[in-house]
């Protein structure tokens, strides 16, 4: 993937001797730093009147095409340049590298100045005469004649000079082509925060206000390095434009140390790891206070960058490769991303040091891979979002299990004593005269007898039997209990009179009136049912399963597969309590 960046880098000095650049209309760009020579000025005081009288004191460049390197002192360049016949002379400048602080620029004719402007980061916004994102200035010059462009550039930072002569549609339309691009990215930038920050907000999950610290340092360098805060946010703010790169860097680095140790978490991890990768974090924080207040330079944060910036992908490189054999695709991915950011933050730096050449791809080339990053990191917090959502289910599923085995009889599947309770609590609160609500308290004639005679398996395939049957004979609404043994509990309710509790009591009897046939006998036992009615007979759970089982004791001592109701003219226990003096 370095290849094509490598053909950039040939030392200029073996490029054959600098000719003018020739502006002809019919192309409408022309790279000019094939015409380019160079002088130092390390004490920052020569004028334009000294360089133009000593033109012999320039040199080719050394260094790439379109970057002199990381350097302290001020530079002069000088263009020749010659202006086809042909042409109406009007011409655009253009230096698309924005976080330039500072480029005078001079056209000069007959070692004669014919028009000079002032450019760069520091230079109030407003005050330039095309407010584009880049350095430009409009260049008016004559058909046929031949001018000396010279450039006295002065910067913080990387002295990157991608510089081009335009005729003014072509400027427009690269122009466009940059803001077009710009704002897409710093558009999917700004979805990404959004999502993230909501995120956080909704699930609480600290790993996506990590991750939008993160892409907001790399969103302000995006902003920064490209001119379009400068052009739309902070115009006219130089403490922004002295400060925005080196806290861009350090908010990245802080949402990396923080984004990466929470996200490699988990069993296995180090303790040490965790803590070490929370005081890089610390760290970061620091130095963005001390820049913020100036007291440190720019050069110590460029320092402390290099030295941090890497710290974080590197200390979770083991971590990551780990959960990539363990077949944990968050490893994989981490991998990935830092493959990619590796790649592209190399070429960037070899392009600040003056090793490779500038282009489009690898004066993007950071950009593009952070905005990569960013949505395998997003891949990341999907993954995360789903193993939170995957345990939450699990939890669930767990709780319900436990509920169920606390509320369910394991034979029959039907609830149990626990499970009637909850259900009689929550239906007898709505009995009324109108809408009244049946316990029955069923027990089978016969069944000991069964389950001495053929064993505990076939009693218990007749019980799961008897359930069935009882399910088939009820309607949906209606509850079926198991208490224990042969007996049985059928809650029906919503009846509109007492005839109706007495049919459904003697439909269940009559539900017994066929044998069961099991799987290796035909069973024939009976049923015996007392049941009670709330509210006529109370509307306390427990006192009404009392009646009822009173009841149904009653039938058993009459003669057994008969209905008893309870006897009404006993006043209910919650009647009785109701009536006691407080």
């Amino acid at each position: 993937m370095l290849c094509p960046f490598l053909c950039f880098a040939a030392p200029a000095a073996e490029l054959p001797i600098r000719a003018p650049v020739v502006l002809n209309d019919s192309v409408p760009l022309t790279a000019v730093w094939r015409a380019v020579t160079v002088r130092a000025d390390p004490q920052k005081t020569l004028s334009i009147q000294a360089v133009m009288g000593a033109e012999d004191q320039f040199k080719k460049p050394d260094t790439a095409d379109g970057t002199l390197g990381l350097r302290k002192d001020a530079v002069w360049l000088r263009i020749p340049i010659s202006v086809h016949g042909q042409s109406n002379g009007l011409w655009v400048l253009d230096i698309d590298y924005p976080v330039l602080n500072r480029i005078d620029i001079y056209l000069t004719h007959d070692k004669k100045v014919i028009q000079q402007s002032t450019l760069g980061s520091l230079q109030p916004h407003l005050d330039r005469l095309l407010h584009s994102r880049s350095h430009a200035l409009g260049l008016t010059m004559s058909a046929g004649t031949d001018y000396d462009l010279y450039l006295r550039v002065e910067t913080t930072g990387a002295m990157i000079l991608p510089i081009t002569l335009n005729k003014p549609d072509a400027f427009l339309t690269r122009a466009l082509s940059e803001q077009m691009l710009q704002g897409l990215l710093t558009g999917l930038a700004l979805c990404l925060l959004a999502y993230s920050l909501t995120q956080w907000i909704t699930l609480r999950d600290h790993l996506y206000v990590k991750y939008a610290i993160l892409i907001s340092g790399s969103l302000l360098f995006s902003l920064f390095q490209f001119g379009i805060g400068a052009q739309y946010l902070w115009r006219g703010n130089s403490w922004m434009e002295i400060h925005a790169g080196g806290l861009s860097a350090l908010i990245a680095a802080t949402g990396s140390f923080l984004f990466i140790e929470q996200a490699l978490a988990g069993p296995g991890s180090k303790r040490w790891f965790s803590w070490l990768m929370k005081a890089g974090a610390g760290l970061t924080v620091f130095f963005a206070f001390c820049f913020s207040f100036d007291l440190i330079d720019l050069s110590i944060v460029t320092a402390i960058i290099s030295a941090l910036g890497l710290a974080p992908a590197l200390l979770g490189l083991p971590g990551a490769i780990a959960k990539a054999r363990r077949g944990e695709s968050v490893g994989a991915y981490f991998l990935l991303a830092w493959a990619v950011y590796f790649l592209t933050t190399a070429v960037l730096i070899e392009v600040i040091k003056g090793r490779v050449g500038v282009n489009f791809w690898t004066l993007h080339s950071f950009q593009f891979g952070a905005t990569f990053d960013m949505l395998i990191f997003m891949r990341v917090l999907g993954l995360r979002t789903q193993a939170l959502q995957t345990a939450v289910q699990h939890a669930r599923r767990e709780r319900d299990s436990l509920h169920s085995l606390a509320h369910t009889d394991s034979l029959t599947g039907l609830p149990n004593r626990r499970g009637l309770n909850a259900s009689m609590a929550e239906t007898l609160q709505y009995a009324a005269p109108g809408k009244m609500v049946a316990l029955y308290m069923l027990d089978l004639d016969g069944f000991k007898q069964v389950n001495d005679q053929y064993g505990h398996d076939v009693g218990d395939e007749l019980l799961i039997a008897v359930a069935a049957r009882l399910q088939a004979n009820v309607r949906s609404s209606d509850i079926i209990a198991r208490l224990g043994g042969d007996e049985f509990v059928v809650m029906s309710s919503g009846l509109h009179s007492e005839q109706q509790a007495h049919d459904r009591g003697e439909q269940l009897l009559k539900a017994f009136d066929h044998p069961f046939a099991l799987s290796e006998k035909v069973c024939r036992i009976g049923l015996t049912i007392g049941y009670a009615l709330a509210p006529l007979d109370g509307r306390d759970g427990l006192s009404l399963l009392k009646r009822a089982d009173a009841a149904m004791y009653a039938g058993k001592n009459e003669g057994k597969h008969c209905l008893r109701r309870s006897d009404t003219t006993e006043p209910a226990i919650d009647d009785i309590l109701r009536a006691l003096p407080h």
